[in-house]
């Protein structure tokens, strides 16, 4: 029986996908009035709870052998209460549990912020880099992030658990409703800007591929104790990513383009203005957007290939799937 949490998010839902389609009995947390559907109809057992509900919990750890923790406050915005009590506090109770029950392996799904927004061209960072380099104030997902994974370390050192760590990038794919609808919005009405020169490479992962690389990493022997870079189906520019999108929409290619840095101040300045209006949505771009989109750090994918890893869906079959799969799902 596998266990995951955050399953009903984009990584997750592949996760539970990747599961079925091996033939194992997959178990998954999910908050009352979440939308269920897909797992419903993958046969998925549910426990209804969260993170803080310990009940919920014990329950949803019986009888597990491994669990995929991919449950976290995503995103670039919100009050620090909110990412300490779900991906810190909630880590720390999920542990709790999963150590009492016995499980034999804990997935935990990091990120690779969690290295910090470093930069800089040639830059390549493997999983021996440091965490938490240059993280911005309000930085509240990626500090969480450390936290909750320096945590499952702490409890594998401690010999409580048995931990693999998968470090994810930029997540696309079919379910994804944190950043394709924003693009294809831009793109659509031609208000898509292009930060920096638009030939920077992007660490971007399909989904799927990466719930491939988290099931290898949570069930090899020589996985244990070892942390993944799980990113980079090949290589894909930032200008490519975007008309790749508007060639799908059949939209006029990205051409407009904002200096990095500018993009940068004018996304410190919008976080300033959104703090002190006590603003709830995000705005409309941010310091971590910006370095996401347009940073020229690489992050290494080697180790997690040495496992076995090789994604399976490329950029040209992925980009159109997961577009048309937002077009049908938004009609």
């Amino acid at each position: 029986m596998n266990l995951i949490t955050g399953a009903t998010g984009l990584l997750g839902s592949h996760i539970a996908e990747q599961l079925h389609s091996r033939g194992e009995r997959t178990r998954a947390l999910v908050r009352r009035g979440s939308d269920t559907s897909f797992l419903d109809g993958l046969g998925v057992e549910k426990v209804f709870g969260d993170l803080s509900d310990r009940a919920a919990l014990e329950k949803a750890v019986q009888g597990v052998t491994r669990v995929y923790h991919s449950a976290a406050k995503v995103g670039d915005w919100g009050h620090w209460d909110e990412f300490q009590k779900i991906t810190i506090d909630g880590t720390r109770n999920l542990l709790t549990a999963a150590s009492a029950a016995g499980v034999e392996r804990f997935l935990h799904i990091s990120s690779i912020s969690v290295y910090g927004y470093v930069d800089g061209e040639g830059v390549v960072l493997d999983e021996t880099a440091p965490l938490g380099t240059n993280l911005y104030r309000w930085s509240y997902y990626s500090k969480a992030k450390v936290i909750a994974e320096n945590m499952v370390w702490d409890w594998h050192r401690e010999k409580k658990i048995k931990a693999t760590v998968v470090r994810p990038s930029w997540l696309y794919g079919p379910r994804d409703r944190a950043s394709i609808g924003r693009l294809i919005g831009a793109i659509r009405t031609q208000r898509a800007k292009i930060i920096g020169d638009g030939e920077n490479r992007l660490s971007l992962s399909y989904a799927g591929n990466v719930a491939e690389g988290a099931i290898l990493a949570a069930t090899k022997p020589e996985a244990l104790g070892q942390a993944y870079n799980c990113c980079s189906d090949g290589q894909i520019t930032l200008s490519g990513y975007m008309n790749a999108i508007a060639k799908t929409l059949n939209a006029p290619a990205v051409e407009k383009k904002v200096p990095y840095q500018v993009a940068k101040t004018v996304g410190f300045l919008m976080e300033v203005f959104g703090r002190m209006t006590g603003r709830k949505e995000p705005p409309m771009i941010s310091r971590y957007a910006v370095w996401l989109m347009g940073r020229r750090i690489l992050f290494s994918n080697e180790k997690i290939r040495s496992l076995g890893w090789t994604p399976t869906i490329n950029y040209e079959t992925g980009i159109p799937m997961t577009v048309k799969w937002y077009l049908e799902t938004t009609k």
